[in-house]
């Protein structure tokens, strides 16, 4: 289970304090898989930021009984100064995965060749985001938290993405911020909204997507 009570994130700005989640309650089950719509700048991926602690709430508490992913295709975790290789041995260490043959693994995955194999400052941000992505499937977490999916890679790598995600990973739960409505139609069984700082559940897709709409 995966609950927030009474979520609040506020940022300090130079005009003053911005209130982007208010109040935010809900529980995900084991299994779920949680789509989460709303206007750019609703609060989406701060969402995603507080349950995976990379942010921490103003007020309010996050209960996690699952182990949780960074956001897929999130680099922020990275040292430069370390190969793409090393960073996925040190974040398997971090996790107890044992790193031995997940090389080849990554490589398949990745599509990163020789840069594998270089210092990760050098990479482009979508090379970083490719990094990012395939460490995360080395480790087997019960919950996935997915910002974006299109974010990484072209066409046919998102094509990858999503069959690692939605089909080797159907059993796990997954909490997934998009703006592909086809994809979130099609993978999800709950179905949050965003606006004006609070957050919403509908009982179906339908529903979900004709608020989202209307408030275009």
């Amino acid at each position: 289970m995966i609950a927030a009570h009474n979520l609040v994130k506020i940022y300090d700005t130079r005009h003053g304090q911005h209130t982007v989640l208010d109040n935010i309650n809900f529980k995900i089950n084991l299994g779920d898989k949680s789509a989460v719509i709303g206007r750019n700048g609703s609060g989406k991926s701060t969402l995603i930021r507080l349950l995976s602690g990379i942010e921490s709430p103003t007020s309010g508490k996050i209960i996690q009984n699952m182990s949780m992913s960074w956001p897929l295709a999130f680099s922020g975790g990275f040292q430069g100064s370390l190969t793409g290789i090393d960073n996925m041995k040190f974040i398997c260490r971090v996790y107890n995965v044992d790193p031995a043959g997940k090389e080849k693994t990554l490589d398949e995955f990745t599509e990163l060749g020789k840069f594998l194999r270089e210092e990760v400052k050098k990479y482009s941000a979508g090379m970083r985001a490719r990094l990012a992505f395939g460490i995360s499937l080395l480790v087997d977490f019960q919950c996935y938290l997915v910002d974006e999916i299109t974010a990484v890679g072209d066409a046919a790598f998102q094509e990858k993405c999503r069959y690692e995600l939605f089909v080797r990973r159907a059993h796990k739960t997954m909490i997934i911020v998009s703006h592909e409505e086809e994809v979130l139609r099609d993978n999800c069984n709950r179905f949050f909204l965003i606006n004006d700082k609070k957050l919403y559940e509908f009982e179906n897709a339908d529903d979900a997507f004709d608020y989202y709409h209307s408030i275009l």
